[in-house]
């Protein structure tokens, strides 16, 4: 509906792949077999399994990483370290723990890292391997599956602002950048998602967009293509 195409724009697209995709079967150390773990309030729990794609026994360190939003401590794994053998694979299991249930859904992070020994003339030491960071999604109980959440995300213009509000229940998964059409003026949202009820407010050159073009991702964080989201003006 918009031709308007710019290196910006395909940059973005480029960077919400590479931040989104499972990492590459390739990569050397602990790898996940999925790009995101899903947690249901309703199971109560979920696992991912790990494995260890180097020649040699590793440990696989695992822990729950806070986002700077959201500190509560709802998530728990087990084991937090593991020894696991080349080629073979360890199951993570991710405990969700509320005292009530969840409204929305809630976002978390989980790091992964192996670390295995080396000896040499000096004696032994460890040799740290590629550290992976996913997201963790936790999913209250009964909450239908939204497949293109980033169509409930609310954008208006005002002055010399861009506001984004978040009015689901859903996490919005995103490039960190998005352009105003037409002009193609680039706006940060510093950050690649928007969490349920949440609201942004981005500095805009001008406010004569009358579209904001984004770079969404499916929960389990695969590009889908832009999007054009109508700006309402103020």
């Amino acid at each position: 509906m918009y031709p308007f195409k710019s290196f910006k724009a395909l940059g973005a697209v480029a960077a919400v792949c590479l931040s989104f995709t499972i990492p590459s079967a390739q990569a050397a150390g602990m790898i996940p077999e999925t790009p995101v773990v899903v947690v249901d309030q309703a199971l109560g729990e979920s696992t991912l399994n790990v494995r260890n794609s180097d020649d040699q026994p590793a440990l696989l360190y695992s822990s729950i990483e806070h986002i700077a939003e959201d500190d509560e401590p709802l998530l728990f794994l087990n084991p937090p370290v593991a020894r696991v053998e080349p080629g073979q694979s360890q199951q993570v299991r991710f405990i969700l723990h509320s005292a009530k249930p969840l409204k929305t859904e809630r976002l978390k992070r989980v790091v992964l890292e192996g670390i295995k020994p080396v000896q040499d003339t000096s004696g032994a030491h460890v040799n740290l391997g590629i550290r992976q960071n996913i997201p963790v999604i936790l999913r209250p109980a009964n909450l239908p599956v939204e497949r293109m959440p980033w169509k409930r995300l609310v954008w208006t213009g005002a002055g010399n602002q861009v506001q984004v509000s978040n009015p689901s229940p859903y996490v919005v998964r995103l490039a960190r950048s998005v352009n105003l059409i037409p002009g193609g003026a680039t706006l940060d949202l510093g950050r690649t998602y928007i969490l349920p009820g949440e609201v942004l407010s981005l500095p805009a050159p001008s406010l004569l967009a009358t579209h904001v073009r984004l770079f969404p991702a499916t929960t389990y964080g695969f590009a889908v293509g832009n999007y054009d989201a109508p700006l309402s003006l103020q």
